[in-house]
Order: structure tokens, then sequence, then C-alpha cells
């Protein structure tokens, strides 16, 4: 089969340094190594990983640097998993060495040399990226490339999170109803489990948010729910919601926090963790969990709210997510 041709350089959105704005390129386009599969972007998702980046927050990543890790590409050099013309997702867990201690006990996401996309290795915010072909998704068909993308990294993120919080839970706390929230509120739902979403104070329109996602009750993060709660999964970035959740949870309870970077959490009084309450962190995610929750999600079905832009506004994106002004999820569409 004649391989079709490709052009030299393609448009990519460059992070030179933290804190500074992205810059529209033209950028070489990249060549598939051993292992790998050359992808034509379709969409990317934008996330609070890619803002924790820019802002500083996450300390060491390859520059420049082209962000993106909820990439939606179709296989342009096939490796040995996949067909011309597939569509795959691409998540944040981009490489692991598959044979340290980690990797050998099945916990490829604690890996200590994984190598992660759009952090050290360029990811999607262009028009052409590469990827080992090892972590690379099939796609539900029943989704459309922006629809699809938050699915592979708010929903798998969201989902090992979930899951984290074990099977004995019938009332379930939401800290910070975006993307990640508005997907695992609909998996709960489908598990017949009561939801109850706290947002910022004052914040009425990502409460209807959580309402019109499967919310039983939304309101403010200071105040207690109606009952107390089996597990609480804190998605804000904000290290004071652990002690609030830690407050809410009933003795046994489990507090999972789903964030890669969260602000210092305070102290706070022995009794609150006393009674076997648990609280945990949840660290990238694995193939298993990859594949688990994109089989799940089209039997829920889980839909996503998305606010597209196109690539040469990723800027817009990141500012307009740390201004807390979306709710859902943004997606580059990339391909126009």
């Amino acid at each position: 089969m004649n391989e079709e041709p490709l052009p030299a350089a393609m448009r990519a959105m460059l992070l030179d340094a933290p804190h500074t704005p992205l810059r529209l390129a033209e950028v070489p386009v990249p060549q598939p190594g051993p292992g790998q599969v050359l992808l034509r972007v379709r969409a990317c998702g934008v996330c609070h990983t890619d803002l924790h980046i820019v802002d500083g927050e996450l300390t060491r990543p390859k520059l420049p640097l082209i962000l993106g890790h909820q990439i939606v590409g179709e296989v342009v050099r096939p490796g040995t998993r996949f067909q011309p013309g597939q569509r795959v997702g691409v998540p944040w867990l981009g490489w692991t060495d598959g044979d340290c201690p980690a990797c050998r006990r099945g916990q490829e996401n604690l890996c200590a040399r994984a190598k992660f996309t759009g952090y050290d290795l360029d990811g999607g915010f262009a028009e052409y990226t590469v990827a080992d072909e090892r972590y690379c998704f099939p796609l539900p068909d029943s989704y459309r490339d922006i629809e699809v993308a938050p699915l592979l990294c708010a929903g798998l993120i969201g989902y090992r999170t979930y899951r984290m919080a074990g099977d004995q839970v019938e009332a379930l706390g939401i800290y910070g109803f975006g993307a990640a929230a508005h997907i695992i509120a609909q998996v709960a739902r489908y598990r017949g489990q009561r939801i109850y979403a706290f947002t910022r104070p004052g914040d009425e329109v990502a409460q209807e948010f959580a309402r019109r996602h499967g919310a039983d009750w939304a309101g403010d993060s200071t105040v207690a729910p109606p009952e107390p709660l089996d597990a609480a999964l804190i998605f804000a970035p904000v290290g004071p919601l652990v002690v609030e959740a830690l407050r809410r949870v009933r003795p046994g309870g489990v507090v999972v926090c789903g964030g890669i970077h969260m602000s210092d959490i305070p102290s706070f009084p022995y009794q609150l963790l006393w009674e076997e309450r648990v609280v945990r962190s949840v660290a990238n995610l694995t193939r298993q969990d990859g594949e688990e929750f994109l089989a799940l999600a089209p039997q829920v079905p889980v839909k996503t709210e998305v606010t597209v832009f196109p690539l040469e506004a990723a800027d817009e994106a990141l500012n307009r997510l740390r201004s807390g002004q979306l709710t859902g999820a943004a997606v580059l569409n990339v391909m126009g």
C-alpha cells in the first residue's frame, strides 16, 4: 500500500517557558520511531494539567513543548497494532519501561521512568503527533471527535479516582464540578448512587450544571450535604477541601484526591481522620483503566459537554479554564 505524502511542516502551539503565552509556530512533522505511530490530530482536549504546566506548578516539562494529552488522532503511519485511517486516543501516560518494580507489580502508573504526553513528550496541540502504540486506545464509534476527547483524561483519571473510592458507596460527594466531575457523575448515576456536588461558594452556574448532570444535591463546599458521605472525590486543586471532605464522610469513608497538583493541605485534628477514614491520591492511569472506561462510557452512555476552540485559540481556552469561565470541558478542534 502506498503511503500518503506528508507535508514537511505543521502548525503547532508551542510553550517556550512557564508563565508565557503559547506561540503558534510552523515546526517539522515528527517522524515515528520504533513502536510508535504517526497520527493526524483531529481534536485535543484542554486540561487543568495543561494549566499547571503553563503556570509553572509542574516544574520539569520538556521545553519548548507542545501541550495536550487528550488526543483524538487518525493513524497515518501505523506500527503493528493499528491500521492506516483508524481513529485512536492518546492519554496522559505516554510511555513506561515495563520492567521496573512498579511495572512488574501491575502499577505502570507509578513507573519511575514514565513519560507523559504533553509534558515529557510533545502532545496534541498540533496538526500531527507521534505516540507509543502501546499507549493508544481504539475509540468508541458512537462519539464524535470533540465529544470523545475529554474521555481521555477527564474521563480516565476521573474513572480511576471513582474506582479508588471502593465498592461500598451509596452517597458520593464530588468537590469541583468541572470536566471530570460531569463525566463521573453520569457513571455514578448509572450505577444507582446518590450524588452530592460541591462548588465554590455562591457558584450557582456550576451548581445548576451539576444538577443537570445527575447530582441529587448541589451546594457550597463549606456546607454539609443532606446525609453523611460514603466517599468524596476531590477534583479541584484546593488542599483545604480535603479537610472539608473529611468532615462530611462517615466512619470508614474514603476521600480521594484526583488531581496531579493540589495546594497544601492544612493541618487538621486527628479526630477527623479517626474511625478508619482514609485519604488517598490518584496518580496517572493504567491501560486497564482506559480499556474499562472506554468500554463503559457508551453503555451509560456518558455525554460530554464541551466548548470548542480552534487550534490557534489554545491560550484563550487555557485562560477561560483558569478563570473558571468554562462548564464541562474545553476541546481544540484541530482539523477545523
